[in-house]
């Protein structure tokens, strides 16, 4: 295997690990009643609206049918791949929950 080969499958695998961490993003919105795109649209103000979480939103389950996702494991996926602002936001919704629900 080349270096230009090699590359590209290390390409290949973060765009499926960031495809991973923005599924759990739309899923956690999905479990507790919230929009994803709006919340991405507060985190990230000055950007386009982002088609791979349209497509993440289109694979989330409902509610009822979905297991958990821990505040904590959405927080820390969101800054593996440097979304700070996002996870921030995130954060304040946490934070605005009835404290049984959190």
């Amino acid at each position: 295997m080349n270096s230009k080969e090699m590359e590209q499958i290390i390409i290949e695998r973060y765009k499926q690990d960031e495809d991973t961490m923005i599924l759990v993003f739309a899923q956690w919105c999905v479990n507790y009643g919230l929009d994803a795109v709006e919340l991405y649209a507060r985190a990230y103000p000055h950007q386009a609206s982002n088609g791979r979480l349209l497509d993440a939103m289109t694979l989330t389950a409902p509610k009822e049918q979905a297991g958990d996702i821990d505040d904590d494991t959405v927080l820390q996926v969101l800054s593996l791949f440097g979304n700070e602002e996002l996870a921030f936001v995130v954060s304040e919704e946490m934070d605005r929950r009835p404290r049984k629900n959190r």
